[in-house]
């Protein structure tokens, strides 16, 4: 599963699955969480009969939100690509079908291909975003009638599957897998509607308030020195880059309690931080420089007020919410203007899994339990994220809170792979894309399906990335107090605070 050609601009995690080949209408609620968000489960822990009932359901549950998504707008605005950066509307639609129909119906199934010419036109791999929309691709209704046939055989497959018998079907995996691939699917096409020009096709109700505790919150927590467990080898549904688990040893580190709030973020702004190439990489500056940059994709001033544009209506910038689509290397000039750094990918993993007092690692901050809506802000359920501070309860036990959801947070990483990766079950989801060319992203966001979100998920782009839903925190070195000083450095734990207004 799952991106293509990140040259021509991909959401996290997105990589579109490629399997191992053998020889105008009203704006509609983004989602109804009763009906679209199932439980996330745990396939090893479940008997055959209710894998498959729960299987079933994130199938339903990822097939429900991309109706969502696509229903909500006309055919001239599934076929239109309303940005170079990413596809049509109905390509998406109509490649959910095929990759569904590739790995589950063929690979798993052995049944026959129902529409083998069309399989170049979704293959990722072979055709770029950019020329997408010159493609001979089925119109709307015929990817909907296409999708919706692969959809009914992949049920009755599921129905009689001994989900054991070969790796694919352990666990449900090649079920979970696509489930996953979907529900990616999903979130890019979200990042297509906000790119959209026009009239508002998605709603959703706000997030709850920050709590009471919010503005007490420390601005960092201290996360001891020792080692912890990277990665998973039990994970039933993890991708290959997610394995094997091993262990890290580190040294102690502040991280901080919540991500950088937009309130924080206007601060940089005010002091002229798009301004300072000392804050900047030199790959950073000639990028800032290149684009134009001032401030976060889809802001603008306007007398003396910040605004952005979000699902197509334009209001004032939240000063208490984490900041939102800023590219990794403004992530990191603002680090080192407040006088710290981007937390590495393995520091971020530590804060969000491991339990000192049982010395292991999780699978979420809050502990092994399925995601809930007192956890952390996924699954589409709004369309922003929730104030910093929120969520209490989903808490890691050193106390950082929003490490899941709301927004994926840029680390100091390249993505790389762990000691003994294995690809599998294809190269190109992640091995061709090792190497430095990519950052690591960590956490998902408020538009990531709790059934592709876990706190061994990796996620990478590249460094100019601005269009996908992230944002950051940042981290300091324990020796150096709080980092390197910048003039910053001073107002940096009140700007790091959970409002950061």
């Amino acid at each position: 599963m799952i991106d293509d050609t990140r040259a021509a601009g991909t959401a996290p995690g997105t990589r579109e699955a490629r399997p191992v080949r053998p020889a105008g209408r009203p704006a509609s609620d983004a989602l109804a969480p009763q009906t679209l968000a199932p439980q996330t489960l745990a396939p090893e822990a479940l008997a055959p009969a209710a894998l498959r009932e729960a299987i079933a359901a994130e199938l339903l549950a990822a097939r429900a939100r991309t109706a969502a998504l696509t229903d909500c707008v006309d055919d001239r605005d599934l076929t239109a690509q309303h940005s170079p950066l990413m596809s049509p509307l109905v390509w998406d639609l109509a490649h959910i079908g095929n990759q569904e129909e590739l790995w589950l119906l063929r690979n798993v199934g052995g049944r026959d291909p129902m529409h083998p010419e069309i399989d170049p036109l979704y293959d990722a791999f072979e055709h770029p975003r950019a020329e997408r929309p010159s493609l001979p691709l089925l119109p709307p209704a015929e990817a909907r009638a296409y999708a919706h046939e692969v959809r009914g055989r992949v049920l009755d497959l599921l129905a009689a599957s001994p989900l054991e018998g070969a790796p694919l079907l352990t666990d449900g995996f090649a079920f979970g897998m696509i489930a996953q691939h979907e529900q990616q699917h999903d979130e890019t096409m979200l990042i297509t509607h906000q790119l959209r020009v026009g009239e508002p096709a998605l709603a959703a109700p706000p997030p709850p308030p920050a709590p009471a505790d919010a503005a007490a919150l420390p601005a960092e927590v201290l996360i001891p020195a020792g080692p912890f467990t990277m990665g998973t080898d039990t994970e039933p549904w993890a991708l290959d880059n997610e394995r094997p688990a091993h262990r890290v040893d580190l040294p102690a580190f502040r991280l901080d309690t919540t991500p950088v709030t937009n309130g924080a973020y206007l601060r940089f702004i005010a002091d002229g931080g798009y301004d300072e190439p000392h804050w900047w990489t030199p790959e950073g500056w000639a990028h800032r420089r290149r684009a134009g940059l001032t401030a976060p994709l889809f802001w603008r001033q306007e007398d003396g007020q910040w605004l952005r544009r979000r699902f197509g209506v334009l209001e004032p910038v939240p000063l208490d919410e984490p900041v939102l689509h800023v590219s990794w290397y403004e992530a990191d000039a603002y680090a080192r203007w407040a006088g710290r750094r981007l937390p590495t990918e393995a520091e971020w993993e530590k804060a969000a899994r491991h339990d000192p007092a049982a010395d292991r690692s999780r699978r979420y901050p809050w502990g092994d339990g399925t995601p809930g809506p007192e956890h952390a802000n996924l699954g589409q359920r709004h369309l922003r994220p929730a104030p910093a501070g929120s969520y209490p309860e989903g808490r890691s036990p050193y106390g950082v809170r929003q490490l899941m959801g709301d927004v994926w947070e840029w680390t100091a990483s390249d993505f790389l792979p762990y000691p003994g990766f294995r690809a599998w079950p294809y190269r190109e989801y992640s091995e061709v894309f090792f190497g430095p060319e990519y950052k690591v992203l960590r956490g998902g966001c408020f538009a990531v399906a709790p059934v592709a979100c876990r706190g061994t998920f990796r996620n990478w782009d590249y460094p100019v990335r601005r269009q996908i839903f992230a944002g950051f925190r940042t981290a300091a070195d324990v020796e150096d107090g709080a980092g390197t000083a910048g003039p910053a450095a001073a107002a940096g734990a009140a700007d790091r605070t959970a409002g950061g207004n």
